[in-house]
């Protein structure tokens, strides 16, 4: 019970970071009702564009001048990727049978997979990420690591800004009703092929975020990291409520404290020593998920996604 403070932060921070790469599936389900499972790989791409700036910038300049500037290169890659995606790769795809878009995810996840290993070959094992020197941090029982202060600041930040953007700006409104109801909203004037592409990047731009935030905390990123990270965020989206933006941070934030409490626990109980090593976290997450299927299909706060039947 003395580390249950130190394991809950530590699945806070987790759960951040899920629910930074969550927002962009529920986003774009709740818009166009497409499982985006390309996004783990956007987030990948986000990583490496991060770590490409780095590598350009002169030797020796301070992580702390770099930090904004690798955060800028990781969205504008997310971005770029996830916008392209979206009009050469899903657009065309609009009005097909839903099992079409699907397939076109899976491929395009592998081809951008494969696309960064062509350009950085080295990391088919590991990409060491630069870190911020000092720390870790005691704040009475609980030690924070340099990385994860990065994630405190930039997972409130985001869900704020995104929070004011989708609540008080005409842009967030004309989502909300593209969401809603695509041809009403299109006949009130909304241009929602404009709204799609929005939701395209804002979800990449906050994949590129959680991207940056697990170099800093991890230390390394290679081009397989967002296959698995991916499928985790889509857990996060439906535990949340898919197509409920809120509901997908509070996803990811269960899910992380969920997985890092079963990691560092269930060893505790007799004969259950074996599950509970680190590389059982991914079975206990995906087992919560299981229950929330059965339990509550709809997610912890609900779906947000209309009935276009």
């Amino acid at each position: 019970m003395n580390e249950l403070p130190q394991q809950l932060v530590n699945g806070l921070l987790l759960g951040s970071m899920y629910g930074l790469v969550a927002i962009g599936y529920t986003m774009v389900y709740g818009i166009v009702q497409l499982i985006n499972f390309a996004h783990g790989e956007i987030f990948m791409t986000g990583a490496f564009g991060a770590l490409t700036v780095w590598l350009w910038l002169p030797g020796g300049t301070s992580m702390w001048l770099a930090l904004p500037l690798m955060i800028i290169g990781a969205i504008v890659v997310a971005v770029a990727i996830a916008v392209g995606a979206e009009r050469f790769a899903y657009r065309p795809l609009r009005t097909a049978p839903r099992l079409a878009p699907l397939i076109t995810a899976i491929g395009l996840s592998l081809a951008l997979q494969q696309a960064v290993w062509a350009w950085y070959p080295e990391a088919k094992s590991a990409r060491t990420f630069p870190q911020i020197d000092g720390g870790p941090f005691e704040i009475g029982s609980v030690t924070i690591q340099t990385g994860d202060i990065f994630l405190v600041l930039a997972a409130p930040i985001s869900m704020a800004i995104l929070a004011y953007f989708v609540m008080k700006t005409r842009t967030g409104r004309g989502m909300q009703a593209t969401a809603q109801d695509p041809d009403t909203a299109k006949l009130m004037g909304v241009n929602t092929d404009r709204i799609i592409v929005i939701a395209f990047a804002l979800g990449a731009a906050f994949a590129a975020v959680g991207a940056v935030a697990y170099g800093l905390k991890y230390g390394e990123i290679n081009f397989r990291m967002g296959f698995i990270l991916g499928l985790k965020a889509f857990t996060a989206a439906v535990l949340g409520g898919i197509g409920n933006i809120y509901g997908a941070m509070i996803g990811g934030v269960v899910l992380g404290v969920a997985e890092t409490l079963a990691t560092a626990y269930i060893s505790d109980i007799p004969g259950m020593d074996k599950f509970g090593s680190q590389s059982w976290a991914d079975v206990w997450a995906f087992v919560l998920l299981i229950l929330v299927l059965l339990f509550r299909p709809q997610g912890l706060l609900g779906e947000r996604v209309a009935d276009r039947a």
